[in-house]
């Protein structure tokens, strides 16, 4: 395939060059079988290294993680993207924040300024130490970032549930039922999930019912040109 029509340019222009050195790599016998090459276009160029360190904008954030590690891939749209799910979470009324999947940062960060505590949870080590650095690098002090337990994601939080929106962000996968036990256990204000898979996010939003409405769905169309959308659901607690 010689260029990719809803690549951008940057991305087509290095493709005969990684095409050659994947090639010559295959030959090697470097890769194993069904191996996955990402190409990703940031701001310092196409980045093709899987341990690189990517450098991206965000409206005014300026953001660093690791290749490997998640980040949402449409750099574009991440502003109004951010923007919206900062606002969905703000208007709640909790005063703190908790960034459940939080990767390097993006949500967490992007959400600092309308909260007077943010704190995020994550798995990988790796992303949590990016994430603090992010914070430091844009001078946010009102977040904090820990690797959490999968099985004790809020353990020791001292934000009080009735003034604390949740934000999550999970994998395809959608949340694993630990993760939702927890998540009712205590019970905060607002939930704003985010989604890239509508079949989990069904499943999920039928158990998250019984405890929390839904106030507002929202489609955002961050894989231009293909069938797959992003979808950001508000929840509020019952009363």
């Amino acid at each position: 395939m010689p260029r990719c029509d809803i690549a951008t340019p940057e991305i087509n222009a290095k493709l005969p060059e990684v095409r050659e050195r994947t090639r010559q790599r295959l030959a090697a016998g470097e890769y194993k079988r069904d191996a996955t090459l990402l190409l990703r276009h940031a701001q310092e160029g196409v980045v093709t290294d899987y341990d690189a360190v990517i450098h991206e904008q965000v409206g005014a954030l300026k953001l660093h993680f690791l290749a490997r590690d998640f980040f949402q891939n449409n750099p574009f749209i991440l502003p109004a993207f951010t923007g919206y799910v900062r606002e969905q979470a703000a208007a709640s009324g909790a005063k703190f924040l908790v960034d459940a999947y939080c990767g390097s940062g993006l949500f967490a960060l992007s959400c600092a300024p309308a909260f007077e505590r943010v704190a995020g949870i994550e798995l990988s080590a790796t992303s949590v130490k990016f994430a603090t650095e992010n914070a430091a690098a844009n001078g946010i002090t009102n977040a904090t970032f820990r690797a959490g337990d999968a099985a004790q994601i809020f353990a020791g939080l001292e934000f009080p549930p009735a003034d604390t929106a949740v934000v999550i962000d999970p994998p395809r996968k959608g949340c694993d039922e630990s993760f939702l036990s927890q998540l009712f256990a205590y019970s905060p204000r607002a939930v704003v999930y985010v989604s890239c898979d509508p079949t989990t996010l069904a499943r999920d939003l039928a158990a998250l019912q019984a405890t929390y409405r839904i106030d507002e769905l929202h489609l955002v169309d961050l894989f231009p040109q293909t069938f797959h959308l992003e979808t950001v659901v508000t929840l509020s607690r019952r009363t």
